[in-house]
């Protein structure tokens, strides 16, 4: 199909809800859904403080299969909440890859898949969104050892926070154009450091820096492909079978790089922050 032909017959995946998502990415027919809407099971935190609160807590679990092998996909809601990691979402998101290896560790191969949409922990819940995020960092470290875990990045809420953490311990990450991949989101950038530094309303120098095609050219994430539910579909279904380039393990790699900043505290625009990590910094 030539790019024309596929732009004419695309289908927006940023444009879809999270449970839309999941049902995209698996196997026509094999979603399942766990603990879903009408278990009721939703954060009893929010409603102490006034606010509304949803009964999948923004985090929809289901299990079924990608080209036929076993997987466990973990979608978050980027429109409620911002996408942000309570208690229950993150105990739904942990609890899951959990299953996944005790799955494999039965003889039942498992991997997963995280749809992020997240600006990181619920302020609201403060501590215990950060406990259920360490948990789902911990079950992605345990699990990638037995079988992939693939972090997908799609729309404009982007990654942030301790869940841009858990998408760099993935074996895979892959990303649309539209995404946003970075440990502080714009506004808090501002908030400490001052427009000046960080203007979160200039669109085009935050995504110059933070978005999916720089994140790939950086080579920070392993593909960025168009947003179209049969274009992703098909790029993550290649990455279960690629070998992962083990970010995460390259630490040392990466902090030599970033060490070769030294004390200049000059603004890097996107060439020079694909240029250093590359290793070609000045």
């Amino acid at each position: 199909m030539t790019d024309i032909a596929r732009l004419l017959h695309s289908r927006s995946f940023v444009e879809l809800g999270a449970r839309q998502r999941a049902r995209a990415v698996l196997d026509p027919g094999s979603f399942r859904e766990l603990l879903g809407p009408f278990d009721r099971l939703m954060s009893p935190w929010l409603p102490r403080q006034g606010i509304v609160p949803q009964a999948d807590d923004g985090v929809v679990i289901a299990k079924g299969l990608l080209n036929g092998r076993n997987a466990v996909v973990a979608a978050i809601e980027g429109s409620f909440q911002g996408g942000s990691m309570g208690e229950v979402g993150g105990a739904k998101i942990a609890g899951a890859l959990e299953l996944a290896i005790e799955d494999n560790r039965n003889g039942i191969p498992t991997c997963a898949v995280l749809l992020l949409e997240t600006g990181g922990v619920r302020l609201q819940e403060a501590n215990l969104g950060l406990a259920a995020i360490a948990e789902i960092q911990a079950a992605i470290a345990e699990l990638r050892a037995w079988q992939p875990v693939v972090g997908l990045v799609a729309g404009s809420v982007g990654c942030f926070g301790g869940m841009s953490i858990a998408a760099g311990l993935c074996s895979h990450l892959l990303v649309t154009r539209e995404a946003r991949l970075g440990l502080n989101g714009p506004q808090v950038i501002e908030q400490e450091a001052g427009i000046g530094e960080y203007d979160a309303k200039d669109r085009p120098f935050i995504w110059s820096l933070t978005g999916g095609e720089q994140r790939h050219a950086s080579g920070l994430v392993d593909a960025c492909v168009a947003d179209d539910i049969e274009a992703l579909r098909e790029r993550l279904l290649q990455l279960l079978d690629e070998p992962s380039r083990d970010r995460a393990g390259q630490y040392a790699w990466f902090l030599e790089r970033l060490a070769r900043l030294g004390d200049d505290c000059t603004q890097l625009d996107a060439a020079a922050v694909r240029d250093l990590y590359q290793g070609e910094a000045k």
